[in-house]
């Protein structure tokens, strides 16, 4: 069975780290195939990459027609709903699928993301994913996404800074590592604070890869059906629907 996991920022590095932590928890017969997006933003920090990075990611959701199951891996579940409709595999994000995972392993969690431009948008999704009562808090870091691919950069200290704190104020039981970047500090951040932490793309690939062996795939009623024919004109017109 093929899974796609797909990157929807340009920077390979991250693709690697999320496609080992992938391999590493996917069941036997399960292959994952890991694409980065051949153009757009390098990191995807607030509404405005998000933007940018919908239409490759698009473009690779498309190239494998024969895919299971497809992981969007990006924390701002970017342009998950878009790639609903343009296949019937199930779609899932990081952000719903940690989410999800918290809130069954926890009574409360806090999210501990990058940057403060990124906090708004994972608000907006614990609300519309019905988590915002079991979401003590979205906490920024102040880490660049691609610091956290720079050993030097001290990025992880100040990440594991932030974890404490969530943990002394917060009120939470368990931690969502709000960036795909932070894919491989999960298990280490957990032995250290006796939490659960958890990271997106491990607990994405085990939800799509049940919904994919249970036969169940995305609804084509209403909202994720195919997108009507229309021209689409300028830059956008290869995208146009056919």
């Amino acid at each position: 069975m093929k899974l796609l996991l797909v990157n929807p920022n340009t920077t390979a590095s991250m693709t690697t780290k999320m496609r080992e932590a992938a391999g590493a928890v996917a069941s036997p017969g399960i292959d994952i195939v890991a694409v980065t997006a051949e153009y757009g933003p390098e990191s995807i920090e607030g509404y405005y990459d998000e933007v940018f990075s919908v239409p490759a990611m698009l473009d690779v959701v498309r190239a494998h027609p024969d895919a299971a199951g497809v992981v969007v891996g990006c924390l701002d579940d970017t342009g998950v709903d878009a790639a609903r409709c343009v296949t019937s595999a199930p779609v899932i994000g990081l952000c719903q699928a940690a989410m999800q995972v918290a809130s069954i392993v926890s009574g409360g969690f806090t999210v501990v993301t990058t940057l403060g431009r990124s906090v708004p948008a994972l608000e907006h999704l614990a609300r519309r994913y019905g988590y915002a009562d079991l979401c003590r808090r979205v906490r920024a870091s102040e880490i660049p996404v691609l610091a956290l691919e720079d050993p030097a950069s001290g990025a992880h200290d100040r990440l594991r800074t932030e974890v404490r704190r969530a943990l002394d104020e917060d009120g939470c039981e368990a931690i969502v590592l709000g960036c795909a970047g932070m894919v491989d500090m999960a298990r280490a951040l957990s032995e250290e604070f006796a939490v659960p932490v958890i990271e997106g793309v491990t607990a994405a690939v085990k939800i799509v890869e049940s919904l994919a062996a249970l036969g169940i795939t995305t609804s084509k009623r209403g909202g994720y059906a195919p997108p009507r024919a229309k021209t689409y004109t300028g830059a956008f017109s290869r995208y146009g629907p056919a």
